[in-house]
């Protein structure tokens, strides 16, 4: 159980050490060039494995990744938003921050392959959602947030383009320059240690959160807002992929691609979004919350999929085989 969770209770591990150790680990957490160093290395690692030739089969299916691309990166925010209304100030601008930021590098990929949907499709959108941050996530906190914090959109879109698509763009040129089969066979390391690095931003995240809530003056931490926004993450990634799912449906995509816009629509990566509610200065126990809730949440839903899938092609099979039976001998 443990080899196979390791990191949920690693992230858990990591959130404790954080909060508690807070002074110890204040002038490591407070370190911009730290963090930066962090999460460009992190994003890097995991762009090595992405395929450039996934890329280039989803280009023959526009209309799957649009729709996921679309609800990623307007339906989410805006679903976010209005489940923010029944939040605390920090918890609310955590919600959105987990809202704003592109589909996660890996899982998206990895969950709709073990559902039997079309990984190429949620490649697709990974790419993209990530390439395009630097514009979107700024765009979404000015319109969000702006009020509540002060943001400046250029300086958010320079940091988000330095930090995830330059990393991005990097790690494909260095699978142009012989990186590629390296990085294939060591995928798992790669992302070991990629992971590593998370955890190492979830600690950095919680001593800000530590040191934050001592200067708010609060005795008592509120556990009714934080099940509130539990509910509101998990709702608003449940949301989302049947929004996706739905309205693939209603465009006539083949299952496979349902599945895909489903998963890769609604996913958030972990790392981008606990960079930006630290810059932020709001929680980023939501951002956590909604990895974790998809993580767990698209686990079973991927399950449940890959054994519609499978019954339904062996109910093709069964067809096919009595079809042949009874099919009248050629003369």
């Amino acid at each position: 159980m443990f080899v196979r969770h390791w990191f949920l209770i690693a992230l858990a591990a990591a959130l404790v050490t954080g909060f508690f150790g807070g002074e110890l680990l204040a002038p490591i957490a407070n370190s911009t060039a730290f963090r930066y160093s962090v999460v460009a290395g992190v994003l890097l690692l995991m762009g090595l494995p992405l395929h450039p030739e996934s890329i280039v089969r989803s280009v023959r299916k526009p209309l799957a990744w649009t729709m996921a691309v679309f609800i990623n990166a307007v339906c989410v925010p805006l679903l976010a938003a209005g489940a923010a209304l029944a939040l605390s100030s920090a918890m609310s601008g955590g919600l959105i921050v987990a809202a704003v930021i592109p589909c996660t590098l890996a899982s998206a990929s990895v969950w709709t392959r073990k559902a039997g949907g079309d990984d190429s499709v949620a490649m697709m959108v990974t790419v993209i959602t990530n390439l395009l941050c630097f514009a979107v996530a700024p765009f979404w906190l000015t319109v969000l947030l702006g009020q509540r914090i002060q943001i400046d959109f250029a300086d958010q879109a320079a940091k988000l383009a330095l930090l995830v698509a330059l990393p991005l763009l990097l790690a494909q040129v260095l699978r142009r320059m012989g990186c590629g089969v390296w990085a294939d066979r060591n995928r798992r390391q790669l992302g070991t240690v990629a992971q590593g690095g998370i955890l190492v931003m979830v600690i950095v995240g919680a001593s800000q959160t530590r040191q934050r809530f001592q200067a708010s003056g609060a005795e008592v931490w509120d556990w009714s807002d934080t099940l509130l926004m539990v509910a509101a993450a998990v709702g608003v990634h449940l949301a989302a992929m049947a929004l996706g799912v739905v309205a693939a449906r209603g465009l006539r995509l083949a299952p496979p691609q349902q599945i895909a816009v489903g998963i890769a629509g609604s996913q958030k990566t972990l790392m981008v979004g606990l960079q930006i509610a630290i810059d932020c200065g709001v929680s980023m126990l939501p951002m956590i919350v909604y990895h974790i809730g998809q993580l767990l949440v698209d686990t079973l839903v991927a399950q449940r999929w890959a054994s519609v899938q499978e019954r339904a092609a062996e109910q093709d099979r069964l067809a096919a085989d009595d079809g042949g039976d009874h099919a009248q001998p050629d003369q």
